[in-house]
């Protein structure tokens, strides 16, 4: 059977938005360095476009359920280009932080689109195993978006590494534009008054709320382990460089490739089992990270990433299949408290590592997955 070309499609917009939104972790010293700040303040490069996206992620989708999806995400794909390049061109600090939240402004009308896509075109069974490979994507495009700026700052700085990601995101368009057909399932809000009370009907559903706090819980875990762990292995006692810290990221590799199993362990073991086993295995893998050693670390932030991103796709797919009328604007609600921790976790990971060094980091995340986890025991019971 020829391959789906939306399923083509769908790879490519994930990567599209995964390419940028924390390609600055890998080259975050080098920046710091040369604008002046410290590891705290320099945390803004990445919270200033998770911020950006919970701002409008929710809006968003009750602007995709007027609009349409594919339309939608094909005209912010275009837009994105502008903040791309500025950003790499960004002459101050304020500069660089201004460009990368109008970059943030312009991803959920293309990820959290494409997830409410998702689940009005597929059948629900067939669903989790797409949002599965939409997953995969993202986590790929996550590993390269940081890959690519370390493995270049060497030759063409941290700009050139940014101009190159710009050069991804054309591509990207170009085969969305090409593949992504309109959509057939979609049923119209009739205003986006009528969309918008669809939202707030999500927010007195138990289930989507308890899905909400995980989401936020994730990247929270995510931008505190992996922000932070690169100016780790950047200080004593290892001294290792922006090309290495970069290359360390193909440990996101690991995630991709666990996710597109999701679909079957959940129909075995059930969600809510699946995830709670998932996060013990994070717990563990987070310990491992206080080991003084960097072949440890990196198989520790290997665990992270498969558990993270086991636990987004659990969680995303679940919302998609749950939300009874207006899904983009149920997902634009998971969007929106998902990268609300992640702002609060650049921030507050920044605090304790300033205060008490790596391992004060790796606490603060162990108390968010111990929170999860009772959140999942608790609110996600059939």
């Amino acid at each position: 059977m020829p391959t789906d070309p939306r399923r083509i499609a769908v790879v490519f917009s994930a990567a599209c938005a995964f390419l940028h939104l924390y390609s600055p972790q890998a080259v975050l010293p080098l920046m710091a360095l040369e604008f002046g700040v410290g590891a705290a303040d320099a945390s803004m490069i990445i919270t200033a476009g998770t911020l950006a996206v919970a701002a409008t992620a929710p809006f968003t989708g009750a602007v995709a359920d007027v609009l349409g999806r594919q339309r939608v995400i094909v005209t912010a794909m275009a837009l994105l280009l502008v903040p791309t390049v500025m950003v790499a061109l960004a002459g101050s600090f304020h500069e660089l932080i201004f460009w990368r939240f109008i970059q943030g402004l312009l991803l959920p009308p293309i990820f959290a689109v494409t997830v409410a896509y998702i689940g009005d075109e597929w059948p629900s069974h067939q669903a989790t195993g797409v949002i599965g490979i939409y997953a995969s994507a993202s986590a790929v495009a996550g590993f390269l978006g940081r890959l690519i700026p370390g493995l270049l700052v060497d030759h063409v700085g941290w700009r050139g590494g940014f101009l190159a990601l710009s050069a991804l995101t054309v591509v990207c368009f170009l085969i969305v534009l090409m593949l992504l057909p309109r959509e057939k399932q979609f049923v119209r809000a009739r205003s986006l008054a009528a969309s918008l009370g669809q939202m707030l009907a999500h927010l007195r559903n138990p289930k989507l709320l308890a899905t909400y706090a995980v989401g936020f819980g994730v990247l929270f875990n995510f931008i505190a382990t992996f922000t932070y762990v690169s100016f780790h292995l950047a200080g004593p006692p290892f001294h290792r460089s922006a090309a290495f810290i970069g290359s360390i990221f193909v440990v996101y590799l690991a995630g991709a490739a666990a996710v597109l199993w999701a679909g079957r362990a959940i129909a075995w073991i059930g969600r809510r089992t699946f995830v709670l086993c998932v996060l013990a295995a994070w717990a563990c893998g987070l310990l491992l990270m206080l080991v003084p050693s960097v072949p440890v670390i990196v198989l520790a932030l290997a665990i992270a990433s498969i558990c993270g991103v086991l636990t987004q796709a659990s969680s995303t797919s679940f919302v998609a299949i749950t939300a009874q009328g207006g899904t983009s604007s149920a997902v634009g609600l998971y969007v929106m408290s998902f990268y609300v921790g992640g702002t609060f976790g650049g921030w507050l990971a920044g605090l304790a590592y300033e205060a008490g060094g790596w391992s004060a980091s790796v606490a603060l995340v162990l108390g968010m997955i111990s929170l999860m986890a009772l959140i999942v025991a608790t609110a996600w019971k059939q």
